[in-house]
């Protein structure tokens, strides 16, 4: 674990001059958190919320935080939501992702793409640590999925960065405003 842990610090700690941190984040009850997903969370996710807290990063990519005030990117209701939303597509007939079709996985959204409404989930596996998870993206407004073997914050890196291998972030500089590209807004300097 503590390589895991060197891991995730070392990400975050690329990121931040790249878009760097509000200086002030929300206290997370992560013990409540994680009793009501029903999992315990990565802890890459725990750093980098406790760096960032939630918000939208390089204009396009909301980070979900746990117990935030609008329930659009609170971590716990859209767990809630998006297992509903899931489940009404999956039963209309959508195919499921070869991975989901495993026994007991399930997905826990972490991340909303602003605008094209793509997920960014965690794909929980019985048994695999949370340093462990996949991140899996769904597109918005199709049955695509790709998987990417990365935590939340070396995803983050990859996009802010211009580095990313996933096809719906290929060209960042196509998709946000200059201006945004490196930064974060925290959730909290959005009205209500």
């Amino acid at each position: 674990m503590p390589e895991d842990h060197e891991k995730c610090d070392r990400f975050i700690a690329a990121l931040t001059p790249l878009c760097p941190p509000p200086g002030t984040v929300r206290t997370v009850r992560w013990a409540a958190a994680e009793e009501a997903l029903g999992t315990a969370l990565p802890t890459d996710y725990k750093r980098l919320v406790e760096t960032y807290g939630g918000g939208v990063f390089a204009g396009t990519i909301w980070l979900l935080e746990p117990d935030c005030p609008d329930p659009m990117y609170d971590l716990v209701a859209q767990t809630a939501e998006r297992d509903e939303i899931l489940a009404d597509l999956w039963a209309a007939g959508e195919k499921k992702p070869g991975e989901i079709e495993e026994g007991g996985v399930r997905l826990v959204p972490w991340g909303y793409v602003e605008g094209a409404g793509h997920f960014l989930y965690w794909l929980v596996r019985p048994g695999a640590e949370p340093e462990e998870w996949t991140i899996v993206l769904n597109e918005g407004r199709g049955p695509l999925w790709e998987a990417h073997p990365a935590s939340c914050s070396q995803f983050l890196l990859d996009v802010v960065a211009g580095t990313s291998t996933s096809y719906y972030f290929a060209d960042i500089d196509d998709m946000v405003d200059p201006e945004d590209r490196y930064r974060f807004m925290p959730t909290s300097r959005f009205p209500a």
